[in-house]
């Protein structure tokens, strides 16, 4: 039977799991936890690993070239690179606010992906001045 060793990540304890599956992929046991939280990060970690994705998308107009982002929830970890990939090349116009929504189910997850940075917008005169 498969054995996968963790740590932990629920709280600051970082315990070393183990986490043992059966041939199909189920958790058979989970060990090394010392609480509740513990046992289901690795079930979790074991059957759908899932993971917040944060990078940055170009802004134009903006106090700011780029706004930090994220998915707004968890995606599932072999979605990783599509949401990626969907946000190669992205290029909002300012303002950006944040929690606004930049990406709305991206890469077809249940996840929007949502600015986590204001870039409020250039002042007409500052952007002439750049245009000439």
């Amino acid at each position: 039977m498969p054995i996968t060793e963790l740590v932990c990540i629920s709280c600051p304890l970082g315990c070393p799991l183990r986490v043992e599956t059966d041939g199909a992929g189920r958790v058979i046991a989970v060990t090394g936890n010392t609480c509740k939280r513990g046992e289901d990060y690795g079930r979790r970690e074991a059957t759908t690993p899932m993971r917040t994705v944060t990078s940055t998308v170009g802004v134009t107009g903006g106090t700011a070239p780029v706004a930090a982002v994220r998915t707004r929830g968890e995606v599932p970890k072999n979605k990783i690179f599509a949401v990626m990939e969907a946000l190669r090349g992205v290029i909002v116009p300012a303002p950006v606010e944040l929690g606004q929504v930049i990406i709305p189910h991206i890469a077809g997850t249940d996840a929007d992906l949502i600015a986590t940075q204001r870039v409020e917008r250039r002042e007409a005169q500052e952007e002439n001045q750049f245009a000439e």
